[in-house]
């Protein structure tokens, strides 16, 4: 890879970073305070990103919601494939609401056997 190859992907890692730490708080603000269907999706989208293997997230389910939260989801996809940061290291107190949320959803987390 050559230097400008390397600077063009850094800044389109920065770039789809900044955008998902938008979307995430919208998603994550969501799912604090609805409770549809729909929001039960962005909470199992969002557990998903905390922890893939935990919680698998099928991604026909973007099609159940609205435009602009699979739009918010599509922007944190695209911030997981370049891994520079954890979704929830991107928010305020995102380790403790992502956490809740798992909860608050009765997500369950897989057990040990």
């Amino acid at each position: 890879m050559d230097h400008d190859q390397f600077d063009e992907w850094a800044q389109r890692a920065a770039r789809a970073q900044a955008k998902a730490a938008q979307a995430c708080v919208r998603l994550v603000d969501l799912a604090e305070i609805g409770d549809s269907g729909q929001i039960r999706r962005i909470a199992a989208f969002l557990a998903s990103t905390y922890n893939g293997q935990a919680f698998p997230f099928d991604p026909y389910e973007l099609r159940a919601v609205d435009v602009a939260i699979s739009d918010d989801m599509i922007a944190c996809i695209d911030a997981l494939r370049w891994a520079k940061a954890d979704l929830h290291t991107l928010i305020p107190d995102g380790d403790r609401r992502l956490r809740a949320l798992i909860d608050r959803w009765a997500l369950e987390w897989p057990t040990s056997s």
